[in-house]
């Protein structure tokens, strides 16, 4: 059996004030952060934490896959029915530019979070 091989395998130590521990709990507490080591690494190794609440964006992705399933059952209406095509169409890319913009905010998010 061979032993468990960290992927942190040196240890610091830091010595804190208590005032100074409570400035660490009450920071960690407004980053929304529980695990002070992880805590204390990211401050050391990027010097700040962002917090971005990402609730708004989640209910705009849930919303757009409900639209691309309102899509794709009036895709399936019209192919069966034969109903209006053209217009099918024109929704279809309206909803390909908005997806693409959307994207476009998802990645720029996703680049501010790894920060």
């Amino acid at each position: 059996m061979t032993p468990y091989k960290r992927k942190r395998d040196i240890h610091l130590h830091v010595m804190v004030t208590a005032d100074e521990f409570d400035t660490i709990k009450q920071r960690m507490a407004e980053a929304g952060i529980v695990n002070t080591g992880a805590y204390i690494r990211k401050m050391a190794l990027n010097g700040y934490v962002l917090n971005v609440d990402l609730s708004p964006v989640r209910e705009l992705v849930s919303l757009q896959r409900r639209c691309s399933n309102n899509i794709n059952q009036i895709a399936i209406h019209a192919n069966t029915y034969g109903v209006y095509p053209s217009e099918i169409a024109a929704l279809q890319k309206g909803y390909t530019e908005l997806w693409g913009r959307v994207s476009d905010i998802l990645e720029q998010l996703a680049a501010v979070t790894a920060l």
